[in-house]
């Protein structure tokens, strides 16, 4: 049956004069790489879905912590909403079962840009609904945040006890995002000693 479906195969492929790939040829990141302008102007897009991430600062945000854990992207892509949405939910559930609410978490791209889809439907009894390029301004059917290169992503501040709880939870939440990711851990200076220094420079 493989023999016969790969002759098949070479035969149209001979016969269009090109190759074609064999297999699914959908990508998992349809909307990870940045093409064109961000377009980011709400007022000419009616009815765009609001981002799925509204929270995006957790834990305690009036205590002193030791260290930083930084989760810093390696590429330029989007990261869709609900991605990110997904990276804070990871993340955060590793801090709050081992931490409680002994940490800070702070999300830091918003999703700003506007996604739209020109949909066409192929196949059989779709032809009414098949436009072409007529009026293809597309539909918005989410947002997205565009990120650079070494930007950082998610920030977690923990005490010197929980500085692999942080970095495990990034572990985590770098496994929702769309491109490859490292870890930055950084000793936090004290309040105190920050203000020495700023009173010894003075």
């Amino acid at each position: 049956m493989q023999r016969s479906a790969r002759i098949a195969t070479n035969r149209l492929n001979s016969g269009l004069g090109f190759k074609l790939q064999t297999g699914c040829c959908m990508h998992a990141r349809n909307y990870g790489p940045v093409r064109g302008q961000a377009y980011t102007r709400k007022k000419f897009a009616r009815g765009f879905p609001p981002p799925k991430i509204v929270k995006f600062t957790m834990g305690d945000t009036k205590a002193n912590f030791d260290y930083e854990a930084k989760l810093v992207g390696l590429k330029r892509v989007q990261i869709r909403h609900c991605a990110l949405e997904a990276a804070r939910v990871a993340t955060n559930r590793v801090l709050m079962d081992k931490l409680i609410n002994d940490y800070l978490m702070i999300v830091h791209p918003y999703p700003h840009i506007i996604l739209r889809e020109n949909k066409m439907i192929f196949g059989a009894h779709a032809d009414r609904l098949q436009q072409g390029m007529r009026r293809s301004f597309g539909k918005a059917i989410g947002t997205a945040a565009r990120v650079e290169p070494d930007q950082v992503l998610i920030t977690v501040r923990v005490k010197a006890n929980a500085v692999e709880t942080a970095k495990e939870s990034l572990k985590r939440g770098s496994a929702k995002l769309p491109l490859p990711c490292k870890i930055v851990v950084e000793k936090l200076q004290s309040p105190d000693v920050t203000g020495k220094a700023e009173m010894e420079t003075a």
